[in-house]
């Protein structure tokens, strides 16, 4: 008798050994070898470092430069404050959230909340004229200068941006798995991985100042952009926590920092920054 099924018997075994074969493999397959379709999220500390750079203020009565400013951070240390949801704004902090188009390639949006304290006490180059109403405190200053030394006390200028200078930003990154060069096997356990990425964004400072003796101004206010690249080590383990050290430099220009109540006065000023970053995070599927 002609039975047509029995032929097929080979095939059928065949399509059973290989579905058996991709089951094997899907079991096998470590959870970090594939980013494709995850999400992650970071919160970490930064310390800065930053360039000279020549503050510009104007208003109706004056208009001048202060040139070679140096200025600093303001770090916390090791504090509570990191983590305390009342007072998570006063270290200086990163946040990041971001999710895998591919397995090498992220795209996030993150905020770096910096701390710029400009250094008063100081003897700086002034080049402008400085011409308030003779009532006003600040008329002590008034004058001509033309690139001349002058010191610049905590009563003539107070300037930073200490909550804070707040860089937010969309960055692209490359991420790639180097536990092999570490004799890593099982990845899932603990995996190292390079990163690599640009980011551009706004400046979201709240400036603190006082100028000229006229009342501090302190509040939010969008002041320009900024271009940042950085280079980081990442080190995943139990598959879903992460802890990423990272090294980034970029550029800030500000052109509309506001200094007093006044909308017609402001500051100007851009310099290059140095950010030192290290955060705790998570990665996961949804």
């Amino acid at each position: 008798m002609n039975y047509p099924f029995i032929k097929s018997i080979p095939f059928i075994f065949s399509l059973l050994f290989a579905l058996q074969l991709s089951a094997q493999n899907t079991v096998l397959k470590k959870y970090t070898s594939s980013n494709k379709g995850k999400f992650f999220i970071s919160w970490g500390g930064n310390r800065e470092s930053y360039s000279k750079s020549d503050i510009t203020f104007k208003g109706e009565d004056y208009r001048f430069t202060i040139k070679d400013v140096s200025a600093h951070d303001k770090p916390k240390g090791w504090h509570i404050d990191y983590i305390n949801p009342t007072r998570i704004t006063i270290p200086q902090t990163n946040i990041k959230l971001g999710y895998f188009i591919s397995d090498h390639y992220s795209v996030s949006i993150g905020v770096d909340h910096m701390k710029y304290v400009m250094n008063r006490n100081k003897t700086k180059t002034l080049d402008g004229f400085i011409n308030l109403p003779d009532n006003e405190a600040g008329s002590v200053y008034n004058g001509v200068y033309n690139n001349e030394s002058f010191f610049v006390s905590e009563e003539f200028l107070k300037f930073e941006h200490t909550n804070g200078l707040n860089y937010i930003y969309s960055e692209f990154a490359r991420y790639d798995d180097i536990s092999s060069i570490f004799n890593i096997h099982n990845t899932d356990k603990i995996q190292i991985n390079i990163t690599e990425g640009v980011a551009a964004g706004v400046l979201y400072p709240k400036s603190n100042t006082t100028l000229l003796s006229k009342d501090r101004y302190d509040e939010f206010h969008l002041a320009g952009y900024g271009l940042s690249v950085n280079v980081g080590l990442n080190f995943t383990f139990c598959k879903h926590f992460f802890i990423q050290t990272d090294l980034k430099g970029g550029y800030i220009n500000m052109n509309d920092i506001r200094t007093t109540s006044d909308t017609s006065e402001s500051a100007s000023q851009h310099f290059w920054f140095l950010q030192r970053v290290v955060s705790l995070g998570g990665i996961f599927r949804i």
